[in-house]
């Protein structure tokens, strides 16, 4: 706890939050602002997880008492075909693991010339309403494939309005100073999504499901109508109060202002050092974070033998890890001065903690709960730092010139590259566990090797300052 304190006294939002002057009230604004705009993004991608096991019942328990039953009336008839099918106690058509997956498709580079509230918003809004059709394909008793795969590649769209968005709005905010701590702060949003997330869902995902969605959809509706009142997207868009102070009469010189520079393209962006790297470890490791957040729920119901709400609650304790590791790795990387390094060196010790924790899983609650939260670190630790402030320092660097307006293509670039092979990969959970960790530890070795020109350009330079190889 004292840490915790410690690091967020460090980090300036202490200060902040103590509203010294007007512009720190509305730093703190933007911050918390933000921090609960993303927040409700993630608690209404997380639902999907938790009722997954619900969509695919292990109906072998359910056979017995058929069989009880036939035999208490001295029938010799076999039990009902109904109660043994696996397909006929899975929600129609989710009789397959496959069936449901989360469509993340790349995020264009839209809102760079969009006004960021008004982009944000219309994709909250759109998110609630795909979030509550697919809860309302269980009230309404709908066993359309056709009908979830389209409100889930609909509502993946409207999604990636989300990430892009806030990154470019905090960024405009807060400066480089302490920027990996406060961004290591700030993106623990996505833990806390994770864990409201499942704790709201687990509670519906036994009696009805359907909730499980609607209410997620809801909140983040709700949120995006907030987004629309109150969301300020930069400093410069303050008109702060000054003080009276009489000045004498002068001349009035009429100077002609420079235009405001524009949005840069999709290959500009690709040109900036370290964005192609950065771009390419995200899309192992982001594999790695995103294969938890869909697939530990059912792991864990299927190691532990726990019902879908147990496993539910015990997940969120991987992201309570992902909260500790994305801070640290944050503040590690801001007095090192190398962002490449730090997540080099977390990749490399998630490897082996991953094949870890499918070993010591199926021995007990206690070795897992500890290991939860070991991986939780390692693993959210490298993806929250390249989402984030390598994201922001990328989008500010020197080769641009002052020109900001990269902020939101780059952030795009890189955790949209990370999206691109969720959706193929995951299949390999039909594949069986063992097949699953096999290609999360390779994953995590690929991340590593991607960054390893930065890691040697950082080790040899001899600058101490931070973001050396994203300067």
């Amino acid at each position: 706890m004292y840490l915790l304190i410690y690091i967020i006294y460090r980090s300036g939002v202490f200060y902040c939050l103590c509203f010294v002057c007007p512009l720190c009230r509305y730093k703190a604004l933007a911050f918390i602002l933000t921090f609960l705009l993303y927040t409700s993004f993630h608690l209404s991608r997380k639902p999907i997880s938790i009722v997954k096991s619900e969509l695919h019942k292990n109906c072998s328990s359910v056979g017995e008492p058929a069989t009880v039953v036939s035999s208490s009336r001295n029938s010799q008839h076999a039990p009902l075909p109904s109660l043994l099918s696996d397909l006929d106690c899975s929600w129609k058509p989710f009789g397959d693991e496959r069936d449901v997956t989360m469509v993340c498709p790349c995020s264009g580079i839209i809102g760079e010339r969009l006004p960021i509230r008004l982009y944000l918003t219309v994709g909250m809004l759109g998110s609630g309403i795909f979030t509550c059709l697919f809860g309302l394909g269980y009230i309404y008793n709908i066993h359309s494939l056709g009908f979830y795969v389209s409100v889930q590649v609909a509502n993946g769209l409207v999604q990636t309005t989300g990430w892009p968005s806030v990154v470019t709005c905090i960024s405009n905010w807060f400066g480089k100073g302490r920027r990996g701590l406060i961004m290591g702060l700030w993106n623990s949003h996505t833990s806390v999504g994770n864990i409201l997330g499942s704790l709201i869902a687990g509670y519906w995902v036994s009696s009805n499901w359907g909730l499980s969605f609607i209410v997620p959809g809801l909140i983040i509706g709700a949120m995006g109508l907030i987004c629309f009142l109150f969301l300020i997207e930069r400093k410069h868009k303050l008109l702060l109060p000054r003080e009276s102070v009489r000045v004498p009469l002068q001349p009035v010189v009429v100077v002609k202002s420079q235009s405001e520079p524009s949005a840069i393209s999709f290959m500009a962006a690709l040109k900036i050092p370290g964005v192609i790297e950065f771009s390419l470890s995200l899309l192992f490791a982001k594999l790695v974070s995103y294969t938890f957040l869909f697939w530990l729920p059912l792991y864990i119901t299927k190691a532990a033998h726990l019902d879908a709400k147990k496993a539910g609650d015990l997940s969120t304790l991987f992201d309570v890890g992902g909260i500790v590791g994305g801070i640290l790795a944050g503040l590690i990387s801001d007095k090192l001065g190398k962002r490449a390094t730090t997540c080099a060196v977390m990749l490399l010790l998630a490897a082996p903690t991953l094949h870890g924790f499918s070993m010591i899983s199926e021995l007990g609650l206690g070795p897992t709960i500890g290991m939860l939260l070991v991986c939780g670190g390692l693993v959210n630790g490298p993806y929250a730092l390249i989402t984030t402030a390598v994201s922001a320092d990328l989008g500010t660097h020197k080769s641009l010139k002052g020109n900001a307006r990269a902020l939101s293509t780059v952030t795009a670039i890189i955790d949209g590259t990370g999206s691109v092979d969720l959706n193929l990969l995951l299949f390999l959970v039909s594949g069986g566990w063992d097949q699953v960790f096999y290609m999360l530890m390779t994953a995590d070795f690929l991340a590593l090797l991607l960054l390893l020109r930065l890691v040697m350009k950082e080790l040899t330079s001899s600058k101490s300052r931070p973001n050396s190889t994203v300067e």
